[in-house]
């Protein structure tokens, strides 16, 4: 399990700040959502949590992707950053357009009514008990001054949408979990937001169910056209993406890439292939399976080849691994 790193002394904030913001820029990448270098540091008694640590991703306009990583391996810090829920420390974060970093307080709360919507793991933060699943979906128009015509009508084209139209006059106590989540879809998406926000959304469902609110989640991607980030341990809703991108330590460390390819024979395979991500500071993580086998620690060598790089052991952890392997 990965266990974000921990020491004794706090750093010296500014200049993290600079460093890392400056190795973010100029930007390489580019997308709907775009992060940089990203860092973030908690500080508790002067004992500091490093949850992100130098962190890139983009995503592009229209993507559905799963972000998936061990507990504390930062894919939450990730999330709530991004949804503006909370403040990056350094690097470069934006999500259509809008600078994470540079958003003062009024900025963001109108950065999480209109550009973003989240879903969050426990049914019982999506909707207020006390309103109907039409009158949940149409709360947040209210703050964005949509007339009360309009914002019925809309609730009702998104819950039907969604397949939860029968439960419009229904208060949240008498939905199963999973519609509850799907109304909670329908809400994330009444003020059109550019990105849908998902932490482990179907984490307290069964998998019939969670298959009919990942079927949501799809739905709003391809009929609204939003973009959709979703956190997930789960295996199988990770693997119904074409995308699944893995945090390890705080960093990107692999993608896999889902398609869908032809045979010889005419039939259409989903073939998945797993890539090593390279920051913009030339740096990968090497599968931990791969340096173990290999007794790799600390130092390896490279080298250059025509059409790829070479990474071997250096000569101690050759002769450890030789030993190793005569004592067997």
């Amino acid at each position: 399990m990965a266990v974000p790193q921990q020491r004794t002394v706090a750093p010296d904030l500014d200049e993290l700040r600079r460093r890392a913001t400056a190795a973010a820029a100029p930007r390489r990448e580019e997308g709907l959502v775009v992060c940089e270098n990203l860092v973030r540091i908690y500080q508790t008694e002067g004992v500091e949590v490093q949850a992100l640590q130098g962190l890139d991703l983009a995503v592009a306009e229209g993507e559905m992707i799963a972000v998936i990583g061990a507990s504390g391996s930062g894919k939450s810090t990730l999330l709530g950053i991004l949804s503006g829920q909370d403040v990056p420390t350094a690097g470069a974060a934006e999500v259509a357009g809008h600078d994470l970093l540079a958003m003062k307080r009024r900025d963001r709360l109108n950065y999480r009514r209109t550009t973003v919507g989240f879903v969050w793991q426990q049914t019982s933060r999506n909707l207020l008990p006390y309103l109907s699943a039409a009158e949940n979906v149409m709360l947040p128009m209210t703050y964005t001054g949509i007339k009360r015509s309009q914002r019925r009508a809309r609730a009702e084209e998104l819950l039907d949408l969604l397949s939860v139209g029968h439960c419009r006059d229904r208060t949240p106590d008498t939905l199963s979990g999973g519609e509850q989540q799907r109304v909670a879809v329908a809400v994330a998406n009444a003020n059109e937001p550019r990105v849908l926000f998902a932490d482990e959304p179907t984490g307290e469902l069964d998998t019939a169910t969670s298959d009919e609110v990942f079927a949501a989640l799809r739905r709003a991607n391809e009929d609204l056209g939003v973009t959709v980030i979703v956190v997930t341990h789960d295996a199988l809703v990770s693997e119904q993406v074409q995308r699944t991108v893995l945090i390890r330590n705080g960093r990107t460390s692999t993608e896999v890439l889902r398609r869908v390819a032809t045979g010889e024979d005419g039939v259409d395979v989903l073939t998945a292939e797993e890539y090593a991500v390279l920051d913009a500071s030339g740096r990968l993580q090497l599968p931990g399976e791969f340096t173990e086998r290999l007794h790799m620690r600390k130092r390896v060598r490279l080298a250059l080849e025509s059409d790829h790089i070479g990474v071997w052991p250096d000569e101690a952890a050759r002769q450890a691994r030789s030993e190793a392997e005569e004592a067997i």
